[in-house]
């Protein structure tokens, strides 16, 4: 499917688009009542789904949000307005959906079940700012589907959204590949706004030297600023998790993504350097999977740019990995 229409997309030079009007902020604002959707309580879920003989898939992650106050939290830190369209990843039963519609300019939801798709068609379809796409949004592990994102486009465009938000309370088993396939796209995200299993979060915020630092803490904050809004514990989802969650907020940030230049080159190297995380960084940049190399070249390098070979990667910086990058990557 080609699409019909285009993002706003990131400028060669990653510089930031021209400001739109100032409108209130949403942090800055009370919350009205919900509308006419029912508090989807506990109760109120296991009933909904009863009813329609449809059960939560545990290998999908489906776990859905009982409390009203933290949709609210997590609407607040997307800081939602009238510019805004909005990239939601599990419709679920449509609670985040309806909340978001409420104060963006559109909310574009992507559901790979066709069981809660048809739910949340039937619970907030209607609503004239919400598009509901049934299917995948990962065509591969590395790949956004083109089909869903052409339709995000497309939705995008329709109803004059200016400013591009993932706000999701994501699937476990898709969080990892939708945060960095996006925000290492070319498409200009505003910010992200996820719901992951905590130890997900803990590993996006890591700072060197913790046990939680790995390839994914360099990647994504090397072209964003990430953060800790709230940890959520199990008891506030329908069905409970056996871990806690947390709501991660990621700001992209051009003159980080500047500094890395090819985003693509360096994932691929992070991905090769951390495949053997308990070799030090001289075996594994010897031994990397893409061919091996000489080691008196490697000593060499390794030498010139000041970095202990007999240590791990997980001891370097993000400046660290990047000077790694251009004096290994081919």
């Amino acid at each position: 499917m080609a699409r019909e229409k285009e993002f706003p997309m990131l400028p060669a030079d990653n510089a930031p688009p021209e400001p739109l009007p100032p409108v209130p902020a949403l942090s800055e604002q009370p919350l009205p009542k919900t509308g006419p959707n029912p508090r989807q309580t506990f109760s109120y879920l296991r009933g909904l789904m009863a009813s329609h003989g449809i059960e939560p898939k545990a290998k999908l992650g489906q776990n859905f949000l009982v409390d009203l106050n933290l949709l609210d939290l997590i609407c607040k830190a997307a800081d939602l307005g009238p510019w805004d369209s909005i990239l939601e990843v599990g419709s679920g039963t449509g609670s985040l959906t309806g909340r978001m519609a409420e104060f963006a300019a559109c909310v574009y939801s992507v559901e790979v079940d066709m069981d809660f798709h048809r739910l949340a068609e039937e619970l907030v379809g209607a609503k004239d700012n919400i598009k509901l796409f049934f299917g995948d949004i990962l065509a591969r592990k590395n790949e956004l589907n083109p089909d869903a994102m052409a339709g995000w486009a497309d939705w995008t465009s329709r109803h004059n959204g200016k400013h591009l938000k993932l706000v999701a309370n994501l699937p476990y088993v898709v969080a990892t590949p939708v945060v960095t396939n996006l925000l290492l796209s070319d498409i200009l995200i505003d910010r992200m706004v996820v719901m992951v299993q905590w130890e997900i979060g803990e590993r996006m915020r890591a700072q060197v030297g913790t046990k939680d630092y790995n390839s994914m803490s360099v990647l994504l904050q090397s072209v964003a600023d990430v953060e800790l809004v709230r940890k959520v514990l199990p008891s506030n989802f329908y069905p409970r998790p056996k871990v806690d969650s947390a709501i991660m907020l990621i700001k992209p940030n051009p003159e980080k993504r500047a500094k890395v230049g090819n985003v693509l080159k360096f994932r691929h190297f992070l991905r090769d350097l951390y495949v053997h995380r308990r070799k030090n960084l001289r075996q594994g940049l010897i031994g990397f999977p893409g061919g091996r190399r000489d080691k008196a070249v490697v000593d060499a390098k390794l030498a010139e740019l000041g970095i202990d070979g007999l240590g791990r990667a997980e001891a370097l910086t993000i400046e660290d990995h990047l000077r790694l990058c251009a004096a290994f990557s081919e």
